[in-house]
Parts: C-alpha cells; sequence; structure tokens
C-alpha cells in the first residue's frame, strides 16, 4: 500500500502501528502509552537534537495540574519526573487523615489574579483521596520530554529526529507520510506537531475559531534597573506584564489586536518600547538574550479524526498560554486517545471506541479554549476589562470561587458523558487505597483497566478473568470505598461503572463490554 501524494514516495521499508509527529510532551506519552501496549512506533520529529534553549528553564518552564500529575503516577512515572523537574522532599500526604486531603502544590490563576490554596473548600470535592500525586507541580518541557523519551526507548518506541514531514496520504488499508527521501507507512497516523501543525494542513483538518486581541512576548534580556519592575503577574491600564523567577526572564501583554506576532523578530528597541509602555515604567533594556512572541488566537479542528489520521494537543487546539492549560490539555488528549488507538491496533476494541476520543476530548478542548477567551476579555486594558477585573477579584476571594477555579485548572471538574447518572462515573478516579497499602496507581503501571472489587465475596473475580489481558482485577477493603461495593476504572483513569454494595453484576459485564470489548485472555 503506497497512495500517492504531491512528488515521488519511495516505498517504505516497514509499516508501522503508529507513526507520531511530533516529539514534544504529548508525541511521547502517546508513544509511551501505544509502546506500553505492544504496537509498533515510530515518532518523526523536526528539531535535530533535544534540549532547546526554548524548551529548558526559564522559556520552557510550564505548571502541571494534578490530572497529568495522577496520569504520570499512574504510569510509574512521577518520582522521575518530579526529580527532573528540581522537586525533592515534597511534602507527602497524611495518609490517616480522615476527609479530603488538603490542596498541594498551590491552584495557579485566572486572569492574573492569584488563588489561595486554602481557600478551596475541600467538602465541595466529595471524590477527593489522598495521593502521592500533588495538585501542581512547575516543571520544563525539557523535564518531562526528558522522562518520556527515556520511557519510551525502553518501550521499543523509535524516535527519529531532524525529519521534515511534507507528504501525507492515507487509504482505507492505511497512510504513508512522506519526510524528505523517507516514506513511513503506518496503519494510523498520529499529529501531535504543534500549533502550526504540517499533518492538520496536509490531512485538510477544519480549523476554526476566534483571531487574536493581543500580541505577547516571553523575553530573556539584562535590564539596567529590573527594580522597577515588580515581581509576578501586573495588571495595568494598558496591558499586563509579569517578572518572573528566573533573573531577566519577563512577559508581557500588548492588546495590539495581535499586529505584530511573527510579523519580524522583536529588535530591542521594539521590546523596550513594549514593556514601558504596558509597565508605565522606565525599565531599559541593555541585551536580549532570546525573544519570542505569542497570541491568543484561540483555534480548534471541528473533528480529531480523518480517516486514519488523528490529531492531539496544540496540534488540534489552540488559545493564550493563560492559566496553563495548554500542556495539561494536551496530556489528557494523549491518555484519552492512547489505549483507544492501541485496542484498535490490535482488534479488540468494541464498535466505535475510536470515535469516542473525538466526542470525549473535543468538548475538552473547547472548553479550555473559552477559559482562555475568558480571562482575555477580563485582562483587556479599557474600562470594561477594569470593571470585570474588580467584580473576579472579589468572587475569586472567596472559597465557592476559589474551589470553582481549582476545579477548572485541576481538571477535577471534567466529566464524560458515559450514560450513568452515578456523578464518579465519567470522572478521573480517585487515587483509592486498599488494605495492603496498595494504590489504584499502583495497578495502572501497565496500562490496562482496573476492576477494585471491595466485597468479601469476590464477585468480580471470574468476570474480570475472562478479560485478564485487558483488565487487572484487585479485591479487598480500602481505607475509603466512597461507600462503593466495586469501580470499573479505564486505563486513562477514567471511572466507568460503579457498583453499590448489592450491585448488579450484568451491569459491570455491560459496561465492560462496552470499553473493553469481550477479548478473552
Amino acid at each position: 500500500m503506497v497512495p500517492a501524494v504531491p512528488g515521488e514516495l519511495l516505498e517504505p521499508q516497514r509499516v508501522h502501528d503508529v507513526v507520531i509527529v511530533g516529539a514534544g510532551p504529548v508525541g511521547l506519552f502517546l508513544a509511551c502509552e501505544l509502546g506500553l501496549a505492544g504496537c509498533s512506533v515510530v515518532v518523526l520529529e523536526r528539531e535535530a537534537e533535544p534540549g532547546s534553549p526554548w524548551r529548558a528553564e526559564p522559556l520552557g518552564v510550564r505548571g502541571l495540574f494534578a490530572a497529568s500529575l495522577q496520569a504520570f503516577h499512574r504510569r510509574g512515572l512521577l518520582p522521575p519526573l518530579l526529580a527532573a523537574s528540581g522537586v525533592h522532599d515534597a511534602p507527602g500526604p497524611d495518609l490517616d487523615a480522615d476527609g479530603p486531603p488538603p490542596i498541594r502544590g498551590g491552584v495557579g490563576h485566572f486572569a492574573g489574579i492569584v488563588l489561595d490554596p486554602t481557600k478551596v473548600d475541600l467538602a465541595a470535592l466529595p471524590f477527593r483521596l489522598p495521593s502521592l500525586a500533588p495538585d501542581f507541580t512547575m516543571t520544563s518541557l525539557a523535564a518531562v520530554e526528558t522522562v518520556l523519551s527515556e520511557r519510551a526507548s525502553k518501550l521499543g518506541v523509535e524516535i527519529k529526529r531532524g525529519v521534515m514531514v511534507s507528504g501525507v496520504a492515507q487509504d482505507d488499508e492505511g497512510v504513508v507520510v512522506r519526510a524528505g527521501d523517507d516514506a513511513y507507512a503506518a496503519r494510523w497516523v498520529v499529529g501531535c506537531d504543534g500549533g502550526r501543525s504540517t499533518v492538520r494542513r496536509l490531512a485538510g483538518f477544519e480549523f476554526v475559531g476566534t483571531e487574536p486581541r493581543f500580541t505577547g512576548y516571553t523575553v530573556v534580556a539584562t535590564l539596567a534597573n529590573p527594580e522597577v519592575l515588580r515581581p509576578g503577574i501586573n495588571l495595568t491600564p494598558t496591558g499586563m506584564y509579569l517578572r518572573l523567577r528566573a533573573e531577566g526572564h519577563i512577559g508581557a501583554m500588548d492588546f495590539d489586536g495581535g499586529a505584530f506576532d511573527r510579523s519580524q523578530p522583536p529588535t530591542l528597541d521594539h521590546l523596550q518600547t513594549v514593556l514601558r509602555r504596558v509597565s508605565g515604567t522606565g525599565v531599559t533594556l541593555r541585551e536580549v538574550h532570546r525573544a519570542s512572541t505569542f497570541t491568543d488566537r484561540a483555534m480548534q479542528t471541528t473533528t480529531y479524526r480523518q480517516g486514519r489520521v488523528l490529531l492531539a494537543g496544540d496540534a488540534a487546539h489552540i488559545h493564550s498560554p493563560l492559566g496553563g492549560q495548554g500542556l495539561n490539555t494536551g496530556l489528557g488528549d494523549a491518555l484519552n486517545l492512547g489505549w483507544k488507538l492501541a485496542a484498535t491496533v490490535h482488534g479488540h476494541a468494541p464498535d466505535g471506541l475510536l470515535d469516542t476520543y473525538t466526542r470525549e476530548r473535543h468538548l475538552v478542548g473547547a472548553q479550555a479554549l473559552d477559559w482562555s477567551r475568558a480571562q482575555v476579555a477580563a485582562m483587556a486594558p479599557d474600562r470594561h476589562g477594569q470593571a470585570v477585573q474588580g467584580v473576579l477579584r472579589d468572587l475569586l476571594g472567596t472559597q465557592d470561587g476559589t474551589t470553582y477555579a481549582f476545579g477548572k485548572l485541576s481538571g477535577s471538574s471534567v466529566r464524560h458523558d458515559l450514560g450513568s447518572e452515578h456523578p464518579l462515573v465519567g470522572r478521573n478516579a480517585p487515587d483509592f487505597r486498599l488494605g495492603d497499602g496498595t494504590y489504584l496507581a499502583d495497578l495502572m503501571h501497565d496500562g490496562r483497566g482496573v476492576v477494585l472489587d471491595f466485597g468479601a465475596g469476590r464477585r468480580l473475580r471470574d468476570a474480570a478473568a475472562d478479560r485478564r489481558s485487558l483488565l487487572r482485577y484487585a479485591a479487598g477493603t480500602a481505607k475509603d470505598d466512597l461507600g462503593l461495593g466495586a469501580v470499573l476504572v479505564r486505563p486513562d483513569g477514567v471511572v466507568a461503572w460503579v457498583g453499590a454494595r448489592d450491585f448488579d453484576h450484568k451491569a459491570f459485564e455491560q459496561a465492560a463490554d462496552r470499553w473493553f470489548g469481550n477479548a478473552g485472555t
């Protein structure tokens, strides 16, 4: 199978299960998920070498929220991730405390308004249980990529760097990706190649949304008078600027309708003019070491799948970096897609399983875009924006307001509609702790789904054994079982079914069939 693409294609030497374009965090996390499931995977990355200065500190600094950290925890990658991120001796949870545990690691901000983690209403988080994963940590793109690259290589994933994709063509049997003089054939292709995705363009995805209102700047510079810039996030009558923890690392938002972004390289004079305007100070730049621009353009593909080509991360949705949702949303895409695509590759996916990827993640992506748009509207340097800022400061200073924002940022408010009225179904599973000290996360290192049977009768043992290649069964009492008799958790950590103390055995089998099919041993 070698479908035609513009130009001459060489005959591929090997057919992989999946070709992933892009070796950023999203592409590498997906590669790890597929490799864990026994798929043959090759990752094509345009950058010749890892470790770009743009991805290391300070320019590559990002925040990881609870849902992302739990994903790393469930694959046994949390300790190396925290170590690579420079997090040492982080306080762990109080495993013997009653009630939901306090927030560990911070909450974040909304529209530049920093949230107070002590104001989160823990009683309003009914499924919160102690976990070794913190709620938030700072890291860098380089740290995440290092950890994931090492794991992917151990799983047999092939990573090719310095590869520029120039063609994508598919038929009913597979896809061929052209890169220079080489051709890569696969059964599936996933574009994880960023906001200016080549795969998205070549495969003809529709990309729609809203145009920008500002040009943002990220700068590493030597300042003659750094003391004139206040630390942290600063909203001003003419825009926003921030001075970060690293010396000379500053940022700014200039509400120019996105006119300057990438129109030309930002010069020292231009950057100084913008910084002086938005900060209202006489800040002086002596030397600019690195500078980049971005906007709040918010766009999303109408579907995440076109035939045998799929998209994840920024290739499927872009928005401003306000609130740090981009990386976390992209990792969620990879986690959701990985096990579904692997099941499809291996031929045991239930009908329509892969279609649930777009259905579940497109809504999450749309919500992230709106979260970004709302912040931009609130930060506008005009009378309307300033009025909204005042109202938001009052609301986010309350317990209810902070709790609402925490739910959005952490991912704990995400709930997929899986057809059940139980409020836990469709949510990220709490980290149940069994009586022997085993956490749910410990049972998910191999990428399988999990059946937790809290009853004494082990009523689900035989049904789970019929699917033991796809499901891990664990029985026993739990430190806190939330009043449940049993729980079925998908490989991505989403609760697919819960049973009460007197649960219906057939209901479990129906849920298992829906998500795991009838594959036997």
